[in-house]
């Protein structure tokens, strides 16, 4: 079976260094706007030969997808492998007006469409990812902090729960058959580093991308095997000018291999 692929976010100091672990890069469109540092850094990589982007709508970064006209003038121009479509965080029903929209729109060729399950509940998430496929969508994403994971799981550590709220949701859907073998899913970030390594029967579950061990290693934190069982509290976007000699580089690299160890998914 074929490991899912893996990327990391991280500051701005780190995006060349990030070309030596993460499998693609993950593109947040209102920094392509507000930093030509990073926007030139994407513009480059995109002429490589092997380059492979998932650009997000930017909604976790500003609490709302970013402006329309902008996500599609960088559809266009930085022609993205995958892009995330715009969704409204926790609310089925304008995620689906806003998929089916999308679903309408002409992209440019090559351009995967993915959709984003929003929902408060079981019954929500599965009526969201069943329309979802129904309006052609081949890949859907599952976030990671929705509130009601933790009605799913009663753990008592919240970011376990969340974990376990994710893998059990993911887990009904698919022993009910709204999931099957042959679909894509992308896993948006995490709560807990360990999760990952949950899903290593479900063929499904083909990209993942999360700055966990990154924001860790920024506050000082070395993953153990079982990774760490608390959500990094550091902010990416608080953090994304820090300078690299205040990063301990050694660290991050750690916190990297690791997580691909404990996760079974090794492949540097």
């Amino acid at each position: 079976m074929n490991k899912p692929l893996v990327s990391h976010e991280v500051p701005f100091c780190l995006l060349n260094e990030s070309l030596k672990f993460n499998d693609y890069q993950y593109c947040l469109p209102h920094l392509m706007d507000e930093n030509e540092e990073y926007k030139n850094f994407f513009l480059e990589y995109r002429k490589q030969k092997d380059s492979y982007i998932i650009m997000d709508n930017s909604l976790h970064e500003l609490g709302k997808a970013y402006n329309t006209d902008r996500l599609w003038y960088w559809v266009n121009t930085l022609n993205p492998n995958e892009f995330i479509i715009p969704d409204v965080w926790e609310d089925k029903n304008k995620s689906i007006i806003n998929a089916k929209t999308w679903s309408q729109t002409i992209f440019p060729e090559n351009v995967t469409k993915i959709a984003v399950i929003q929902a408060l509940d079981i019954e929500e998430a599965m009526t969201c990812y069943q329309t979802y496929k129904d309006l052609g969508y081949k890949k859907i994403a599952f976030s990671y902090g929705a509130s009601y994971y933790n009605k799913i799981s009663n753990h008592p550590n919240k970011d376990i729960g969340k974990a376990l709220g994710r893998i059990q949701l993911i887990s009904f859907l698919y022993k009910n058959n709204i999931i099957s073998d042959k679909d894509e899913i992308h896993l948006l970030g995490c709560s807990v580093p360990s999760e990952f390594g949950w899903y290593k029967d479900m063929p499904f579950i083909k990209s993942i991308d999360t700055s966990n061990p990154i924001m860790a290693a920024i506050e000082g934190n070395k993953y153990s095997f079982g990774g760490i069982h608390k959500k990094p509290l550091t902010n990416m976007n608080s953090i994304q000018d820090i300078e690299f000699d205040k990063i301990d580089l050694s660290l991050i690299w750690y916190n990297v291999l690791m997580f691909r160890e404990i996760n079974n998914l090794l492949k540097l």
